[in-house]
């Protein structure tokens, strides 16, 4: 395929390239959920950090926080999931961290959380080396996802019935599939997330590009090109499990079209139609990463008429729900590095809305 259908690999739900560098941790770093080592043991603090090892025992273990307000028991808690790219547990971008702000205001306000980095931050190229063609988001998500409510339903004192999930970008879209295949949240926080197929938004991205980059003549011709792009993609999804696993899609990322495939006949409307737990729907108006018009939209129809969802829209934020304006597809990344903090009413409107469920 033309390296240009390859764009989104590098913008779509928080680039790669504003990951953390994948690291190979010490074996024996992190403690057993039993043995979990207190690291804030400050009398100030309003909560206090252990770390753990999530899938202790298996052949892709990683490193994890689990944070816990200071005093009580039986907490609500939520399991933060990451967007795409090879993410460290605070979901590292540049000098921001998300998923930090988002444990430590929740653990803060008698909430548990359980982050954890990524598969592909931790063993990177061993899952190119090993899994190939054949990588899919179970391995790169959803089995993680699913091993960490399944460490907070053991714990004593973690309400085992009041387990939530809070998926950011890719993993909002991957939510209802996460909970389908083994989470079984008490809840959903989808987190601009996106209930379309991931090379849908990939075209809508790609034609931004186009429009922002070109001119005249070859910017005709390439929105031309984009005029073939669902019947490639239709053909793609047509070849075999055993050719997609042997097809790239794209050579610089290691992506093979199987992945893709696996994801296409799973789609997240269907999931969303088999699922009736409570969801609460986040979006940021100046995120152009998802559309508020095709996925914030799309997601009031799809859980339309039901009276446990939640939809929350926030001016002046982008796609990391931090202070942003609305900016072109070639200047999110430097956005994206300016130092900042999720919103103070975002976190508020999280905590509020587990504790009423």
């Amino acid at each position: 395929m033309k390296k240009l259908f390859c764009l989104f690999l590098s913008i779509l739900f928080i680039a790669a390239a504003c990951a953390p560098q994948v690291q190979e941790p010490d074996a024996e770093s992190g403690a057993t959920p039993e043995v979990a080592e207190e690291l804030n043991a400050d009398e100030a603090a309003d909560f206090i950090s252990e770390q753990i090892t999530l899938g202790a025992g298996t052949e892709w273990a990683v490193d994890g926080m689990l944070t816990l307000p200071a005093d009580g028991e039986k907490f609500p808690a939520v399991v933060l999931v990451h967007g795409s790219g090879a993410h460290d547990m605070d979901e590292t971008i540049f000098e921001n961290k998300p998923f930090r702000d988002i444990a430590e205001y929740l653990s803060s306000n008698g909430i548990a959380v359980l982050r954890y980095d990524m598969r592909t931050f931790t063993h990177g190229e061993r899952i190119v080396t090993e899994l190939g063609g054949s990588l899919t988001v179970w391995e790169e998500k959803v089995e993680d996802a699913i091993f960490a409510a399944e460490l907070l339903r053991a714990d004593a004192r973690i309400d085992s019935d009041r387990i939530f999930m809070l998926g950011h970008s890719m993993g909002g879209m991957l939510a209802p599939q996460i909970h389908a295949e083994g989470g079984d949240f008490a809840g959903l926080i989808l987190f601009a997330g996106s209930p379309r197929f991931l090379l849908d938004i990939s075209k809508d991205q790609n034609i931004d590009y186009i429009e922002e980059m070109f001119e005249g003549a070859e910017k005709a011709v390439m929105l031309a090109q984009m005029q073939t792009w669902d019947d490639q993609i239709a053909a793609l999804m047509e070849l075999s499990d055993e050719e997609a696993r042997e097809t790239v899609f794209d050579p610089n990322a290691g992506l093979y079209v199987y992945y893709l495939k696996d994801m296409y006949f799973k789609p997240a409307a269907d999931f969303i139609a088999d699922t009736s737990i409570p969801f609460l729907v986040m979006h940021a108006e100046n995120d152009v990463q998802v559309s508020l018009e095709k996925d914030f939209e799309l997601y009031k129809e799809l859980l339309a008429g039901r009276d446990n969802v939640t939809f929350k829209l926030y001016e002046g934020l982008n796609h990391l729900f931090m202070t942003g304006e609305k900016a072109g597809i070639m200047e999110l990344l430097e956005q994206y590095a300016i130092p900042g903090k999720v919103d103070s009413q975002v976190l508020a409107d999280i905590a509020e809305w587990i504790h009423a469920n």
